[in-house]
């Protein structure tokens, strides 16, 4: 061991923080300077076009992601032609943005109509996988909000009913199918522009506007809790990005930390999952706070063996403005590409699928694998009840 040089120690204090960076040389304060903002890449996919047309309806409007859903539909090439839902004033506000649409007067009459393809919903979660059944038995295909399964016994009857009728079950895992820079992450890892995909990192916070919250959220068995809900996003995610075609829960936990009134909800839940493909971690939770500016700070991490890609799907905090900024590291350099004119395929690929009975927007198995991820997480969660 050295001896203490006084002179030195007498310096530092002497210093303190403050006196101890404006004594460095001004060519080492560029270690800690943020590097000069590069101009960014921009990119560009070839659209996919429409190449079929098919008349849908839609069933269930309990969460405002039926707009999103409806809209890919019609942009796929789909025509709206019936709408149903319980409460009068949510179909009120649905023909505010699909105007002329008509209003059925029964789940029924929906159901029974032989020239209806599709049926779309984002019915209460608990509701839509029975809904989903109810639709195939009658030789319907169906495209439900996440989540569109709420147990495994749900999930179990959605299989068999598929496999005795050849319909679809669709989930519009949105946060993917909908999100540009989402899309061309999906397109470089696919062109092995980061080799093969060793682990995905989601970090998903979302904003909880409790006063716009209807009382079916509050409650586990019908919301499905947080891990089902919001954690199937992620779960899609890792399955898609590694590949993988069979997968398992390594560990689960989730809680309720901060809304002690709302004793049947779950604030904050986490995730490791293995597979066949690579590793995930996803993390999720109700707490973003109002100053961020949108609804939550999305951000994944996908870890190749020949680089890494992160995105920040929503907000480049006191960066970058605007959202779905994409930054690639690998072995020529690091670099930032804006993604936000990247077109989504989701619509007009579902579509086509829907005609020519094919899944090239999604993957049948693929879908349910993540919402088998998804539910035995939740299922197999370590439940810890705490007020912070």
């Amino acid at each position: 061991m050295h001896p203490t040089n006084p002179d030195r120690r007498n310096l530092l204090k002497a210093l303190g923080t403050a006196g101890l960076l404006s004594a460095i040389p001004s060519p080492a304060e560029g270690l800690y300077a943020a590097p000069a903002m590069q101009q960014p890449a921009i990119a560009h996919l070839e659209p996919v076009l429409p190449t079929a047309s098919i008349r849908f309806a839609v069933i269930g409007l309990d969460h405002n992601h039926i707009y999103g859903i409806t809209a890919a539909v019609i942009r796929g090439g789909g025509k709206l032609v019936a709408v149903y839902a319980n409460q009068a004033g949510q179909v009120a506000e649905f023909l505010k943005q699909f105007p002329g649409t008509q209003v059925a007067s029964s789940e029924a009459q929906i159901l029974e109509d032989p020239s209806i393809q599709l049926v779309a919903s984002a019915g209460i979660n608990y509701l839509r996988a029975p809904l989903g059944i109810r639709v195939m038995r009658h030789g319907k295909d169906f495209l439900s909000d996440k989540p569109a399964i709420t147990t495994l016994e749900q999930l179990a009857e959605v299989r068999k009913t598929i496999a005795e009728t050849g319909r679809i079950f669709g989930i519009l895992f949105s946060e993917r199918l909908e999100v540009p820079a989402a899309v061309y992450a999906g397109h470089l890892v696919h062109s092995g522009a980061i080799g093969k995909v060793i682990q995905t990192v989601n970090i998903a916070p979302h904003k909880i506007n409790p006063a716009t919250r209807p009382e079916w959220f509050w409650d586990y068995d019908r919301f499905g809790g947080i891990l089902c809900d919001i954690g199937s996003h992620q779960a899609d995610q890792f399955v898609h990005y590694t590949g993988s075609t069979k997968a398992e829960v390594t560990a689960s936990q989730v809680a309720n930390v901060h809304h002690p009134d709302k004793p049947k909800f779950q604030d904050f839940g986490d995730m490791m999952l293995h597979g066949n493909g690579g590793f995930g971690y996803v993390r999720v939770d109700w707490f973003t706070p109002d100053g961020l500016g949108v609804w939550g700070d999305g951000r994944l991490f996908l870890l190749g063996t020949e680089g890494y890609i992160e995105l920040r799907k929503y907000i480049d905090v006191q960066g970058r403005p605007g959202g779905n900024h994409l930054f690639l590291v690998d072995g020529k350099g690091a670099r930032y590409i804006d993604c936000g004119q990247v077109p989504l395929p989701f619509g007009p690929q579902f579509v086509a699928d829907v005609v020519n009975r094919t899944h090239i927007a999604q993957d049948q198995t693929q879908a349910l694998l993540a919402t088998e991820l998804v539910l035995t997480a939740q299922k197999q969660a370590k439940v810890f009840q705490m007020e912070l």
